[in-house]
């Protein structure tokens, strides 16, 4: 049985939840967050908390309940202080802009690269080379921040590109270029 699962996620005051079946709907001041669930959980309220167990005993059910209880926790911290994901371009002429709905990257292509922002989720440029993507929904914020930084990976001779602030260096490892004899 898991641990987590069995603990009542807090429900704050500014914090509306909506459960029709399986389907839980958040919504507080940073936004609305909605995500439907498999059958094999079942999700009530009780007072100022949501609880969540399993329907059965079976692998796929236990599993699934500490999952759902986790990210409807995940929910409810997104409505209420939100997420945050912060990138780094560096590269000579390397730059951000925000064009509307867009973010147009200029990455040293032949060509700008137009990215659309999807709802819900604000992107703030500073300096042109540093980027802040905010939202409620944790999973829309990595994914935006992932389809990102996946234009131009930070490159292992000499650092170019988009990373993440604060990734570790195991995942950006530099290597010594060629030497001559």
């Amino acid at each position: 049985m898991s641990r987590i699962g069995k603990q009542p996620i807090p429900i704050p005051d500014k914090v509306k939840v909506d459960i029709q079946g399986t389907t839980v709907s958040v919504e507080g001041p940073k936004g609305k967050v909605s995500k439907t669930f498999a059958p094999v959980v079942k999700i009530e309220r009780k007072e100022n908390s949501v609880v969540v167990s399993a329907t059965d005993e079976t692998r796929f059910s236990r599993a699934m309940y500490g999952t759902a209880r986790s990210v409807i926790a995940g929910m409810v911290k997104g409505v209420s202080v939100g997420y945050l994901k912060e990138l780094e371009i560096q590269g000579v002429g390397f730059k951000a802009n925000l064009k509307g709905k867009q973010l147009d990257l200029a990455l040293g292509y032949s060509h700008p690269i137009l990215h659309h922002i999807p709802d819900g989720i604000k992107i703030t440029v500073t300096d042109q080379t540093k980027l802040k993507i905010e939202g409620a929904d944790k999973q829309l914020v990595g994914q935006v921040t992932a389809e990102i930084r996946a234009y131009y990976p930070p490159e292992p001779y000499k650092g170019k590109g988009v990373r993440i602030v604060g990734e570790h260096a195991e995942r950006v490892r530099r290597k010594e270029g060629k030497t001559v004899a």
